[in-house]
């Protein structure tokens, strides 16, 4: 079990910005979830909750609900003046209380990149539940297959959003579910954003954003009921030809390693394993009987 300390435990404010920000920029265990909002864009929502000493915030742990039933930890950052155990103990029984008190059941999830946040999930009961591994692409690897649907494929606009969000919740499990809010930041920030559509209807959709070598395919997803019938390669295809023609280097994926449907569609592509792979930990707040 972890020791106690006496800290003064509260909820973050807006005012505990800058405090915030050398917190996480400057100390050197932070955890900070791969996200399309930064840690300090969280500020405002519950659970955000600090921890100071002599007046000092030393330790910081976020994990607000978004989607409402899944509350991602989106930071725990500990000062250099506090242990990572001392500095969970205090945080991480406030941010569940919080949570515990939401009127539905919430599971808390985290990718831990480093080994000693891993250790401390464990130590409070967090259950490994996935692994994600990561693929890449190269162009000229493996000559992409011309579609052979007749179906529109065109770049989104804010406007289909709202059928997106349908066919993100309908597509993925509680977990990996986006929010429309969540949408819209990936909406703004990709580089190629596409939907597949059937007579007006939308099917499925891709949001992919630019890196240093190329392109990383965000989000991507086709609706159940069309699911099976080439419209997640037509809108894969779609995309590596746009990076190509870009000169991307690279463009790459993460997937859960049991996701066979996905690593299977990626194969086909030309995606390769790059070797990395990363746990992910869950733990329910209530048990959730959806």
């Amino acid at each position: 079990m972890f020791s106690r300390i006496k800290l003064n435990v509260r909820q973050a404010e807006l005012e505990d910005r800058q405090k915030l920000a050398n917190l996480i920029h400057f100390e050197v265990y932070v955890h900070r979830h791969l996200d399309w909002r930064p840690p300090l864009d969280w500020l405002g929502n519950r659970p955000y909750v600090v921890a100071e000493k002599n007046g000092k915030i030393v330790a910081a742990l976020a994990c607000p609900p978004d989607p409402p039933k899944v509350a991602w930890i989106r930071l725990f950052a500990i000062s250099a003046n506090i242990s990572i155990e001392k500095a969970w103990e205090a945080l991480w029984p406030e941010a569940r209380e919080i949570l515990n008190d939401l009127p539905h059941p919430t599971r808390v999830a985290a990718i831990p990149l480093q080994r000693w946040f891993q250790a401390v999930l464990v130590e409070s009961d967090f259950d490994l539940t996935h692994r994600v591994v990561m693929l890449s692409w190269t162009p000229g690897r493996q000559a992409l297959m011309e579609r052979q649907d007749d179906l529109l494929i065109r770049p989104m606009n804010f406007d289909d959003l709202l059928e997106v969000e349908k066919i993100d919740n309908a597509a993925f499990g509680t977990v990996w579910q986006t929010s429309q809010a969540g949408l819209e930041l990936a909406f703004k920030q990709a580089a190629v954003a596409t939907v597949v559509e059937d007579e007006g209807r939308l099917l499925g959709y891709q949001i992919s954003t630019t890196t240093p070598m190329g392109g990383h395919l965000a989000r991507l997803a086709i609706h159940p009921v069309a699911q099976g019938q080439g419209l997640g390669y037509s809108l894969l295809r779609d995309m590596l030809s746009q990076f190509e023609r870009r000169g991307a280097q690279a463009v790459t994926v993460n997937t859960q390693q049991d996701n066979l449907v996905s690593l299977s569609l990626y194969k086909k592509a030309g995606f390769r394993p790059t070797g990395e792979e990363y746990p992910v930990y869950q733990y329910s707040i209530r048990m959730d009987t959806d």
